[in-house]
């Protein structure tokens, strides 16, 4: 056994443990009121930023991520906050030039980031490399980060190297990052070991509790002689999340390895957030519990909560397993890359387009083409010939850093954004998300942001609606379904009322006689596909690109148009030769199967 040691405590309450549980929706007004007491807890640190968060902010919550940021600053002046940081995707689904990324890591350092765990989805080093040297650069705490999987080519030998590599950049840490529950407890103790007897530098595991092991996994590599653990509080810990911090500080309390953290204290915290989960009851998931059989399909926490959520949305909900099921056949297809962001959603994405096209591959994402082509990095082991083949046809794939071909953004970016950015965090949220991002910035300057609707806790789906209190249903309108939210009602004007409602998601507030009145002018009037040359989608999403216009002479298998559904872009083909007769859609349209979207003669 090692030489006892006290172990350092990461709470992951306002980042990860939410994440993992309730889709990322936790709002910073119920994260401040509890940071006084988060505060006097003693954390080694406090994972508060990064990961999905960013991305949710903007998306749903209509928060300011950088204000956020800015927020919980002020609020714990006294523990060092911590975020996750892709490497070279920073927070986005794609690789940037360096100097986004320098630039990213810079503001996130002024606003209040202490500690960057910094990973890269294919543990391909190059991609971390120049996020380490910005992290250094800014002063702050640089930790590497081992993506932890199993597969043939998965070995402890090849975690220690990936230590040792990380150490030769200066890194002050390392971290095993286990998103998918994989460890088990014997396994760990030998990770740990191993690290531990090459690499001089504290070693930290995280690991997420979807198989039930890992409070056990903890135990042993602090046997081990790990420095630091990741826990989260207990209302936010266990399933798809971490083990209970309560439990763990109890399970050292009295020991050589006692924690020192007071459990008075962290018992008030939990109450709390106890309180506030109660208020994120619609992102709840049966699919976010402790299930070993994530041993076989390996879809880590956030992902698994996530994926529940958009199937939800595409009325697909109960193929899960289906799609659990092809996970791991696609993971294999693509060289056994770990299922963390963003290969998560490359992989999950495209194991529902199979699984709901009943045909293995029939689309295949525009991410998996440029996943194919070395877009992300070196997979692990080598991919299916077959499907490269299918995928990219003879383009050439790329061996090198798939950074160095990018040029530098950051002028460009300035440019495009315009007088919506206020700032250099601005610029860098536009760079995220560009089409999301200008949406919420000029929504910002017009005053226009409506967060997603949140059914609160005392109200049940089919209550009649009452002012101020949201009421969730399902209508068919010239048979096509729409999914409803309404979250307020008041007069406007004799005979109409103003709605507060979200139709298949998208918030909006609506003046109308009658809700049937809205819902009939929201149908988008667009005929069935039923015929050779009807374009239609295989899933619901929104129009990223209409490629073709009016008049245009195409081949079958042109692309003609880019959707976009769970983050991911596909290419929407035409199906025979012909001409553009007609075009039913424009960027930013909400489309659905079935519907003709381009009529080609």
């Amino acid at each position: 056994m090692s030489k006892a040691k006290r172990i350092e405590v990461t709470d992951l309450i306002l980042r990860d443990a939410h994440q993992s549980l309730i889709a990322t929706r936790m709002r910073t007004e119920d994260m401040l009121p509890i940071c006084g007491k988060l505060d006097q807890v003693g954390y080694w640190s406090l994972e508060v930023w990064g990961g999905a968060t960013f991305d949710a902010c903007v998306r749903f919550l209509k928060e300011d991520p950088w204000k956020r940021l800015q927020k919980l600053r002020e609020a714990l002046p006294n523990t060092r906050l911590q975020m996750l940081l892709r490497g070279q995707n920073l927070l986005g689904y794609r690789h940037y030039a360096d100097d986004v990324v320098e630039a990213f890591v810079q503001k996130a350092a002024e606003n209040g980031v202490d500690v960057f765990r910094v990973f890269d989805a294919l543990n391909d080093l190059r991609n971390i490399e120049v996020a380490m040297k910005a992290v250094k650069k800014a002063g702050k705490h640089a930790q590497g980060t081992i993506c932890y999987t199993t597969s043939p080519v998965h070995t402890a030998e090849l975690f220690v190297q990936q230590a040792k590599d990380m150490q030769a950049m200066g890194a002050d840490s390392i971290a095993i990052k286990d998103m998918a529950g994989l460890l088990t407890p014997y396994g760990t103790y030998d990770l740990v070991k191993a690290i531990k007897a090459k690499v001089d530098l504290p070693l930290v595991i995280h690991s997420h509790s979807t198989s039930g092991l890992a409070p056990l996994c903890q135990l042993k590599a602090i046997e081990a002689g790990v420095d630091r653990m990741d826990t989260a509080i207990s209302s936010f810990a266990s399933g798809t999340s971490h083990p209970a911090t309560e439990s763990q500080v109890a399970a050292l309390k009295g020991t050589d390895y006692d924690t020192g953290l007071d459990l008075n204290l962290l018992s008030e915290i939990a109450d709390y957030f106890r309180e506030v989960r109660k208020k994120y009851r619609q992102f709840e998931s049966e699919f976010t519990r402790e299930d070993v059989s994530v041993q076989i399909n390996q879809v880590p926490g956030g992902m698994m909560s996530n994926l529940a959520n958009q199937l939800k949305e595409q009325n697909a909900l109960d193929r899960i397993r289906e799609v659990f099921d092809e996970i791991p056949r696609v993971r294999e297809d693509l060289g056994f890359p770990p299922l963390v962001t963003p290969t998560s959603q490359i992989v999950g994405t495209q194991a529902v387009y199979n699984v709901l096209a009943g045909q293995r591959y029939k689309t295949i994402t525009n991410e998996v083409k440029r996943y194919l082509q070395g877009g992300y990095g070196r997979p692990p082991a080598p991919v299916n010939a077959d499907l490269r083949k299918k995928a990219i046809g003879n383009k050439t794939v790329d061996e090198g850093r798939p950074a160095d071909h990018l040029s530098p953004e950051m002028d460009k970016l300035r440019k495009d954004i315009g007088d919506l950015a206020l700032n250099e965090e601005d610029v860098l949220t536009f760079a995220m998300f560009p089409d999301l991002g200008r949406e919420f910035l000029q929504q910002r300057k017009d005053g226009t942001l409506v967060p997603e609707a949140l059914l609160p806790p005392e109200t049940k789906s089919g209550d009649r609606l009452v002012t101020g209190v949201a009421t969730e249903f399902r209508i068919e309108v010239h048979g096509e379904s729409y999914e409803v939210a309404v979250t307020g009602s008041g007069e406007s004007g004799v005979g109409k009322r103003k709605l507060y409602l979200s139709l298949d998601g998208m918030p909006e507030e609506v003046v109308f006689e009658s809700l049937n009145d809205y819902v009939a002018q929201s149908s988008n009037g667009r005929k069935k596909a039923s015929m050779p040359g009807h374009v239609s989608t295989a899933m619901p999403g929104n129009v990223v690109e209409v490629l073709v216009k009016e008049g245009d002479t195409v081949s079958a298998g042109q692309a003609v148009l880019i959707t976009e559904a769970m983050k991911m872009e596909t290419e929407v083909h035409a199906d025979i030769d012909g001409k553009i007769a007609a075009i039913y859609v424009t960027k930013g349209d909400r489309v659905t199967p079935g519907e003709m979207l381009i009529d080609i003669v």
